[in-house]
């Protein structure tokens, strides 16, 4: 669900109005209620009905089943899937016409940026022994817990929530954000960032409104120069405890659980999951849209490229179970020797 005090509502709709704006009545079919309300868009696990969701993938069919959304945008291979309660718009490009709709319902010109303007979410609230370094922007409806350090230069848009004792250093921008109680966030980190979506790759390059938020949990510690891409429409999240080492890249979606350590130049893409206490190395990446289980080890420069189940242990481009690497390297040194014995 989109968090309005990021982004916000251009409504409320009716789903025939967003059709007709769009010049796609054609996709109004008996089915479909034209005055039913349109007051948001969600995922489909969180949408109500009153919200608009996707279902673009067939990865999808259960939460599809399970939704509770009034509107689907759906492509015509997953139509039976949606609920009786739901109206499915069906169309071969979905994605396109979910954009085009969120670009209605959340126009670029309202949505926070940093520094923007949101006189609707009033002036700043602190808690005492809040300690603000110069030249420090704070934008209008931002919430800062007790005992929190801000650095200098730091700038902190619309409607962002910090915790009590945070230490937030220089230099620093986090947007479109909530985050816990003693969290740690080292220099030059970005928060909330844009995420790296996009349609018709390689030729329109068209942009998907990036509408999510970034939820960092306590005890969170985020390294100098790190970035943290908000969620496309649902939530990035850290998880309580989690260590991120410099020059980390976390992409929009992704959802990292409790415990972990993510070291330096690591890079995940969008919608990766690690679960609790995943360890990464050095320059490791994944390849996003998958899952790496509770207690893994990822070492150091692997390339991660589809799910993993609890206490995997892998290494590689692509990454592998390590004792194949292992097994690997040992049968080419052999071979680059001349050995035939493999």
């Amino acid at each position: 669900m989109v968090d309005t005090r990021f982004h916000r509502f251009a409504g409320p709709f009716t789903i025939g109005a967003i059709l007709d704006t769009l010049g796609r009545s054609d996709l109004l079919t008996p089915g479909i209620s034209a005055n039913h309300p349109i007051d948001g868009a969600a995922d489909l696990d969180l949408a109500s009905p009153s919200d608009l969701a996707l279902a673009a993938h067939t990865d999808y069919i259960e939460q599809l089943k399970a939704t509770s959304a009034g509107v689907v945008v759906v492509l015509p291979a997953l139509a039976e899937h949606v609920p009786p309660d739901s109206a499915a718009i069906v169309t071969d490009k979905p994605h396109h016409l979910f954009a085009d709709i969120l670009d209605l319902l959340y126009p670029n010109s309202t949505r926070s940026i940093i520094m923007s303007v949101r006189e609707d979410l009033g002036a700043p609230v602190f808690e005492r022994d809040v300690t603000i370094g110069s030249n420090v922007v704070i934008g209008a409806g931002v919430e800062i817990g007790r005992g929190t350090v801000i650095g200098a230069n730091t700038v902190i848009g619309p409607g962002v929530t910090i915790g009590r004792n945070c230490a937030i250093a220089a230099n620093c921008t986090i947007d479109c954000s909530h985050i816990g109680n003693e969290v740690v966030i080292h220099s030059g980190v970005r928060i909330g960032t844009e995420g790296f979506g996009w349609l018709d790759f390689g030729r329109t390059n068209r942009k998907v409104p990036q509408l999510g938020r970034v939820l960092i949990q306590d005890w969170v510690e985020i390294g100098a120069n790190s970035t943290i891409d908000r969620g496309a429409l649902g939530d990035t999240m850290i998880g309580q405890g989690t260590k991120i080492d410099n020059l980390v890249q976390i992409g929009h979606n992704c959802r990292i659980g409790r415990n972990c350590l993510i070291a330096a130049m690591s890079g995940l893409s969008g919608t990766t999951v690690l679960e609790d206490g995943v360890l990464l190395g050095g320059g490791a990446g994944t390849s996003g849209h998958l899952t790496v289980g509770a207690g893994s080890v990822v070492h150091g420069r692997a390339a991660v490229t589809k799910d993993w189940p609890a206490g995997s242990k892998l290494a590689g481009a692509p990454a592998q179970d390590i004792r194949d690497f292992w097994r690997e390297i040992a049968i080419t040194r052999k071979l680059a020797k001349g050995d035939k014995r493999v």
